[in-house]
């Protein structure tokens, strides 16, 4: 698995956060201007976000974290023809589905790197 350099960059500063105890309490009282120093770079948040960071290393203490909560989505159902128009193949003897054989109906197959349990 490869990190992106958003995830590497996390990694860095609480990897800095838990070495440098100056580092730490700036960072958590100034969370973007620690990073900018630490990076040497500008930190473009969007409008309207603040950036928050909270020690959570005492370990006789169990954090919490609440993320926001999901977006209400439209709960669709398809009707009949939609599905028939998206579902493919011809449903045989016994409800199944009968494929034709060809390049385009390969047999899957998974990465050797995944492990299905």
């Amino acid at each position: 698995m490869e990190f992106t350099k958003e995830q590497k960059l996390y990694a860095e500063i609480v990897q800095k956060a838990w070495e440098d105890a100056e580092f730490k309490k700036e960072l958590v009282a100034n969370p973007v201007a620690a990073i900018e120093k630490f990076t040497g770079k500008k930190l473009n948040l969007p409008a309207g976000k603040t950036f928050v960071v909270r020690d959570q290393t005492d370990e006789s203490a169990v954090y919490i974290n609440i993320p926001a909560a999901p977006k209400k989505s439209v709960d669709a159902e398809l009707n009949d023809a939609q599905l028939e128009a998206v579902a493919g193949g011809i449903i045989g003897p016994g409800g199944c589905i009968l494929l034709p054989p060809g390049p385009w109906n390969p047999t899957p197959t998974f990465p050797k790197d995944i492990v299905l349990y």
